[in-house]
């Protein structure tokens, strides 16, 4: 795959907005908490909707250090968004900066402040306008990289991404698409988009994540090919309705063969767990092992 492929991958993405306009950020609040700081932000990313942030650190962090750009997920949680960013015991505040990890999560279209239109009237407005919903969110994804760079405090030569469901979708494109992130990791949702199609599962997924004549460019293996040789782990469950077996065979036998002709074979690895769609504490000590392995 060469980067024509990544500019024939982004032009399926509808008219997006100007990339050149300069990104402002204003700092609402920060505050620190029992294991980590944190400030509230609100971004100019996109020049239409001002988009809600988290960015946290070890408590006390100096200097620049290795960030995550953690993606939330979807799950019909719409007023949920970035704060599901400290859900959970761990959270995945507490979890990423106890191993010593920056973290900027943002509120994507339809999700957390940004929940005031819903995700179908807004998918509706954008194809009207020839814009693809999800190529707005990837869009706002990628600006987000741009914001990290505006930092002091972040290693622009170690960002990596993660996130679960619709975050997970969201970590691999962008990882494909901007190879300034280093390390990927999905859980529970990389699938083979034909296998979706053959186990009538494609209706699990909102309508965000369809985006107009990908098929007939591209598979799911070959959009994740764009992110080798860079580290790439896929977390998966073999119950998870999502991810059926067949598409998780598919997708590893395709990377595990790319990876290995770049000789690089050592920094692909797709994980199955016999669960349904959630994560397991196991999954989280994977993924930690394998940022700090790699990022």
């Amino acid at each position: 795959m060469t980067d024509s492929d990544r500019h024939r991958l982004l032009a399926l993405l509808g008219d997006l907005p100007d990339r050149d306009r300069p990104i402002r950020a204003k700092t609402i609040s920060k505050d620190s908490r029992a294991d980590f700081d944190v400030e509230t932000l609100e971004l100019d990313l996109n020049g239409i909707e001002l988009v809600p942030a988290y960015f946290v650190k070890p408590p006390g962090a100096r200097g620049h250090g290795p960030t995550v750009l953690y993606n939330h997920w979807h799950g019909g949680e719409y007023k949920l968004g970035k704060e599901q960013l400290f859900r959970g015991e761990p959270s995945y505040a507490t979890s990423l900066t106890s191993a010593g990890y920056r973290v900027l999560c943002i509120d994507h279209w339809a999700f957390g402040v940004r929940s005031t239109r819903s995700e179908g009237e807004i998918f509706k407005r954008f194809i009207w306008a020839g814009r693809v919903m999800w190529g707005m969110m990837v869009f706002d994804s990628i600006r987000a990289l741009d914001y990290l760079a505006t930092r002091d405090d972040v290693d622009t030569d170690r960002i990596g991404t993660i996130g679960m469901s619709m975050g997970s979708t969201m970590a691999w494109w962008l990882a494909a698409l901007d190879e300034r992130v280093k390390v990927c990791i999905d859980i529970c949702c990389l699938s083979d988009f034909d296998a979706l199609l053959e186990t009538n599962a494609v209706d699990g997924h909102g309508v965000y994540y369809f985006v107009p004549s990908l098929l007939k460019h591209f598979t799911a293996g070959a959009i994740n090919a764009l992110i080798a040789p860079r580290a790439h782990l896929s977390i998966a469950g073999n119950k998870d309705k999502f991810t059926p077996p067949l598409g998780l065979d598919r997708v590893d036998e395709h990377l595990t063969r790319v990876y290995r002709e770049l000789g690089a074979g050592d920094q692909w690895k797709q994980s199955r767990y016999p669960v349904g769609h959630e994560e397991t504490a196991e999954m989280r000590a994977e993924m930690l092992a394998f940022f700090e392995r790699w990022l």
